[in-house]
């Protein structure tokens, strides 16, 4: 059953405690769109007018550099939020933002959102939390490129995985590129360390999931020696 505005963003994690009469205004003021796999949602340096919420499917937040080598920064799937950065400090959009899959947003416009904040602190709550978490994941991410080894970085990145799934079981939605452009490392590395990773008997790889047998090896990994 397709869900209305207001059930879509009841169903935001980071908007959970913002009152029902916010979500009213802002479901109003909102617009729905779809994305084909491989087309970019958000350009960076544009100017940033909006935020975004993903409904279905999964979008990626990259740098891409001269040479067109792209540095994945996040994976988001549904109930995530992206854009919020830009429509908060009225400056350029700071990566680019890419649809993985198939996707469906909906968008939540500037006048509206700050008309909302203005005038509810719950709101504002909400939004400083999203912006707290964000900034939490960068530094975990930076300390986990600073320190680790790659056996480390992927170990980091499956437990993150893990994480975000609430299982030692998750879906395998990342390819072996997507995983070396999350943590700095080539494809090759990547697809050798998860077969050692897997020799060892610390994960099982099936076709559509990926299940941690042995988390304790995992965590030693990510502690820097």
């Amino acid at each position: 059953m397709t869900q209305s505005p207001l059930e879509i963003l009841r169903s935001v994690p980071i908007l959970s405690t913002v009152p029902e009469s916010d979500l009213v205004a802002l479901a109003q003021a909102s617009r729905e769109r779809s994305y084909p796999a491989g087309q970019v949602i958000l350009r960076q340096d544009a100017p940033g007018d909006a935020m975004y919420v993903v409904i279905e499917g999964r979008v990626k937040v990259v740098l891409i550099g001269e040479d067109g080598r792209e540095v994945i920064l996040s994976v988001l799937g549904p109930g995530a939020v992206f854009g919020e950065m830009a429509l908060l400090d009225d400056a350029p959009r700071s990566a680019h933002v890419i649809a993985m899959t198939q996707c469906h947003v909906m968008t939540l416009y500037r006048g509206a959102f700050h008309e909302r904040l203005r005038a509810s602190p719950d709101l504002c709550l909400a939004m400083l939390a999203a912006l707290s978490s964000r900034l939490r994941l960068a530094d975990e991410r930076i300390r986990a490129l600073s320190l680790l080894d790659v056996n480390g970085r992927v170990a980091h990145l499956l437990l993150q995985q893990s994480a975000e799934a609430g299982s030692d079981t998750f879906p395998r939605r990342l390819t072996h590129q997507n995983m070396a452009e999350l943590i700095g490392a080539s494809r090759e590395t990547v697809s050798r360390t998860l077969q050692h990773l897997s020799e060892r008997g610390v994960i099982e790889i099936g076709r559509r999931q990926v299940s941690i047998l042995d988390r304790a090896a995992l965590e030693a990994a990510v502690r820097p020696t």
